[in-house]
């Protein structure tokens, strides 16, 4: 999942985005209000983490922009104001959480978990099943059948992404729109890199591949997966 992370002191932003990509996200990062309403008008991310106390446009500011453009995205207020006047008002301008700092990570990744599952309709489930493949997305653990597969971050964050989409063949611009950030060079194969890789760890002797090539198209996590004759 690919979240805009908005905070202009920098060592919070650095501490932050590494915790968050250690967890499998994509994280792309804005220093300012402008920057950021900029950055969240013209990619289509899963979620917003915006403070609220920000240069040039503070995030009060850039909630209601982004809500007035028609914007879905989930956003998740971090702010050192606890008054519930300050609550009020950030909820008010188009926030759909609202976090006082200083903050548990724990807390933030289970608000930002909370808030990518509410974005998806119909409403994700915490555990996704595809045929014989089985993901605790709260745990960020996975199954097929029986046997649990460990990942890295990268590759549970690309598994994730496909079997919320499962059964839809998904375009490699869709893929690293959503699981790699701006740093993405898209000339490269890593997309179909990864790809090698999670077949590898998933696939079932005897039984035919969990992920399809669509050559013209991109991926498909089928939901239909059979023994070979």
């Amino acid at each position: 999942m690919r979240v805009l992370l908005v905070e202009d002191e920098p060592t919070a932003a650095r501490v932050l985005a590494k915790g968050l990509r250690e967890q499998g996200y994509a994280v792309d990062l804005a220093a300012d209000g402008e920057a950021a309403l900029l950055q969240a008008t013209t990619v289509d991310y899963d979620a917003i983490l915006l403070d609220l106390m920000l240069p040039r446009r503070n995030g009060l500011s850039v909630c209601r922009a982004l809500r007035e453009t028609g914007r879905p995205v989930p956003v998740l207020m971090l702010t050192a104001r606890d008054a519930v006047e300050a609550r009020i008002e950030g909820l008010d301008a188009g926030a759909d959480d609202y976090l006082v700092k200083p903050f548990d990570f724990g807390e933030l990744l289970a608000r930002l978990r909370a808030l990518i599952r509410r974005g998806h309709h119909p409403l994700a489930p915490e555990r996704l099943s595809v045929g014989s493949l089985q993901i605790d997305t709260r745990a960020r653990r996975v199954w097929v059948r029986a046997r649990e597969v460990a990942l890295t971050a990268k590759e549970y964050a690309l598994l994730e992404y496909l079997a919320r989409r499962a059964g839809d063949v998904v375009s490699r611009g869709d893929i690293s729109e959503h699981v790699w950030d701006e740093h993405y060079d898209p000339v490269s194969n890593v997309v179909d890199v990864y790809i090698q890789r999670l077949r590898r760890k998933l696939n079932e002797r005897g039984h035919d591949s969990l992920i399809r090539t669509r050559r013209s198209e991109g991926y498909q996590l089928t939901t239909d997966v059979t023994a070979k004759s």
